[in-house]
């Protein structure tokens, strides 16, 4: 439901750590729920409510060592992230506070999952030191990950570019949760050192495009002066 300035210098995402199949399937998978939410006369903040419910649910059962349930759980709400912008272009009812209230429950919902994760690792784990300083890089580089492409929308510009933005960290984590709750700890653990080095790669990405961005505005701009 994100909404972007208008006019604003436009770029595709490319370089995701996800191949085009599998938000191919994704994007299939959301037709009928959109369809459905449409039935139920939901509203598309009602839905990102909705979402951020079934985050801290997971987050919750995470945490308690509920994995696999946790990660079956995870999986429905971020279907349902993507639902709600989906539902508010079918309906026309794309506003500026549906991006902004959309944008701030999923930056919550993400650290909330972060912080169950991170509740997992202090209770089960005898020396958590690394993983969790794993994990504060990833958080933190993932709500980076998110304000570059907040804040390039506020000066007019787009940063949808990088290998890791939120669908592909959302993906990442569930992976990281299941293979954790089969018993392979050390899957999670790699999950947060992979992500904490692609959400930092990806940060700079942004920096680096919105840089050339800016400097082809100035450029046009130079030019019409």
């Amino acid at each position: 439901m994100s909404a972007s300035a208008p006019h604003a210098p436009r770029a595709t995402s490319g370089g995701s750590v996800l191949p085009p199949w599998v938000k191919q399937g994704g994007r299939a998978i959301l037709a009928p729920l959109i369809r459905l939410a449409i039935a139920l006369h939901l509203t598309p903040n009602s839905i990102t409510v909705i979402g951020l419910t079934i985050t801290v649910i997971a987050a919750i059962l995470i945490a308690s060592d509920v994995l696999l349930v946790g990660a079956v759980i995870l999986t429905f709400g971020s279907i349902l992230d993507a639902v709600d912008g989906g539902l508010a272009r079918a309906q026309g009812a794309t506003t500026p506070f549906g991006a902004f209230f959309d944008s701030t429950l999923d930056r919550s919902g993400e650290a909330i999952l972060f912080i169950g994760v991170g509740a997992w690792l202090l209770r089960t784990q005898p020396d958590p030191l690394l993983p969790m300083l794993a994990l504060m890089v990833a958080m933190g580089g993932s709500l980076l990950v998110s304000y570059a492409h907040a804040r390039a929308q506020g000066i007019g510009l787009a940063a949808e570019v990088g290998l890791a933005p939120r669908t592909e960290r959302l993906v990442l984590m569930i992976v990281g949760v299941a293979l954790a709750g089969f018993g392979l700890t050390a899957g999670l653990i790699g999950v947060l050192v992979i992500l904490a080095v692609l959400t930092v790669i990806t940060v700079i990405q942004r920096i680096w495009h919105v840089w050339r961005l800016s400097q082809a505005v100035d450029i046009v701009a130079n030019k019409e002066n």
